[in-house]
This record gives structure tokens, sequence and C-alpha cells, in this order.
């Protein structure tokens, strides 16, 4: 036991991690120590007025201001703990409302940020465009918790949309497309779009299917070297319909490579390009938890 997953990921988020991650960590890994409450006030700190989120949520984005991939992280947090419902949720419905885009979507980056330190390849233009990168994992979150909302009908329709006009696409906008198709209500169209979408991601080679062939395999544009996209980037957990895109064989070695990953620190590493000190260190854990938990997912560990 000693030797565990677990047990060295643990002396890396005690010595690494934020309150919030030092508490999630408790709370789905730790025998006896789950306690919803705790991960909830730990998230409160990133709560501000609006309804957002903000406080470098995502170590990729500083600043006190709420932004819409704080909020879709805050979503994660809160559904995981089965917390997604009631006033949170009417909360966060009221700000997605307050800075979505005429369409009804959400822009990646808001200009709120401007003025204050964030990665390099998230630019803060003066009128942002839509994004399916951040609207989609909302959606798909508040549909998985059954949460209705005026904000919800335009932003699910630019989903649709987007998602079944894609002529190409990008690693981490069809991983946000995953997560809208996995829980909007209409199954069968989510179906049709998820097997339209995997064979464009094969196609297009957005997903690396033998990682012993990284070094040959040139990263997507605009991506650091060796940031590659693999089969459980996708399928994060056995239920979802991107596993479906995946032979048995090319899951057990995208899981084998995961496994394998954990560093001798106990953390896992982060793929993208690194900026900034201080957003490493704290996007450590949260890599670190989400290996654990599809490891978990998939009975690896």
């Amino acid at each position: 036991m000693a030797d565990s997953p677990q047990v060295r990921a643990a002396e890396f988020i005690w010595l690494t991690a934020r309150v919030l991650e030092q508490r999630r960590f408790a709370h789905h890994f730790v025998p006896g120590a789950a306690d919803a409450d705790g991960v909830e006030k730990a998230l409160e700190a990133y709560r501000n007025a609006d309804g957002g989120f903000g406080h470098a949520l995502d170590p990729d984005l500083r600043g006190p201001g709420s932004q819409p991939l704080h909020t879709a992280h805050a979503l994660r947090v809160l559904d995981s703990l089965g917390r997604c419902t009631g006033r949170r949720a009417e909360d966060v419905c009221r700000y997605l409302t307050a800075v979505s885009n005429q369409d009804g979507a959400l822009p990646a980056v808001h200009p709120s940020l401007r003025g204050y330190p964030a990665a390099p390849w998230l630019p803060v233009p003066a009128d942002p465009p839509s994004a399916l990168l951040t609207t989609a994992p909302v959606v798909g979150l508040l549909h998985r918790n059954d949460i209705w909302h005026a904000w919800l009908f335009r932003a699910t329709d630019f989903c649709w949309h987007a998602v079944e006009t894609l002529r190409g696409s990008r690693p981490y906008e069809a991983e946000a497309a995953v997560a809208f198709l996995d829980h909007v209500p209409d199954r069968r169209r989510a179906e049709a779009a998820a097997d339209r979408l995997g064979r464009l991601v094969r196609a297009e080679r957005l997903v690396l299917l033998d990682p012993a062939r990284a070094d040959a395999e040139p990263a997507a544009e605009g991506h650091a070297p060796g940031e590659h996209h693999h089969p459980h980037d996708f399928a994060r957990r056995p239920a979802s319909l991107a596993r479906r895109w995946f032979s048995d064989a090319e899951m057990a070695r995208s899981l084998d490579f995961l496994a394998a990953n954990q560093r001798a620190d106990g953390g896992w590493p982060v793929a993208w390009r690194r900026w900034s000190p201080g957003a490493e260190l704290e996007a450590r854990p949260l890599a670190t938890l989400e290996a654990l938990l599809t490891l978990r997912a998939y009975e690896r560990i």
C-alpha cells in the first residue's frame, strides 16, 4: 500500500496544493474524510458577488474578476459533490447571462481580465467571440444536473450548431464538445454528433493513439512540443460517448501511459506550456486529481 498511486499523490497534494485541492483530495480519496461542506467552503473563497468565480481558480487566468473558464471549473467541483443545484446554480446562471454574447454563448476570455496576468495563449480581445471551449462544458454540466434556466436555451442551440458544423477542430475544443454531448438531453442526436466528432478527431490526428510514438507525432497547432491529447483525455469516464471512439487496446495503452506518468514526487505533470512557476505549481495538483479520478473510474486504482 505504501507505493500505491494514492499514497504517493497524497504526499504531493499535502505538500503543494491549495486548500481547495487538498479538501477535494480528502473528499474523494481519504477513507472516512468525505466532507462536501469543506470543499464547498473552500470553493466559496473564489466566488464573486456577480455569481461567477475568479481569483485564479483556473491557474492560467490570474486576477480577481469572474471568468467563464473559472465558472466552468467551479461547476465541475460542485457537480462532483452533487451540489450543482438550487441557489448555487441560479447565481451561476445570473452571471452567465450577464457575460454572454448576443448569440447567448460565452467568450473564452471576458475583457475584465485585461490588466491582469494570463497565459499567453489566452489573449483578451476587446470584443471576444463566442467559444465552444467555454460554453459547451457549462451547458453540459447544467443539463447533467437538470437545471433549467432561460440562459440555457440559446446556449444549448449555440452548442448544437457549433458541434454539428465543425469542419476542423482542436483538441481542447473537441474535449469541450464531449462534455456537452455526454449530458445534453437529446441522446439520439448526441450519439450521432459524437460519432461524427470522433471520426473527425481521428482523421485530423487530434489524439495520440500510441504514446510510444509521441516524439514522432507533431503536437496540434499552437500547442507546446509534446503536448498531446490521449484517448483518456476525451473519454475521462467509461460512460462517455467518446469511449466508443477507441478500441479496448487503444484505451488500455492510454490508461497505461496515464498511470506511468506519475512523477517521483507523487504528482502528475501538466501537459501544456509552462508560462509561470506559480501557475504550474497550482495546476499540477489539479492534473493529479484528474488523473486519479480517471484511473479510478476505469478501475485502475
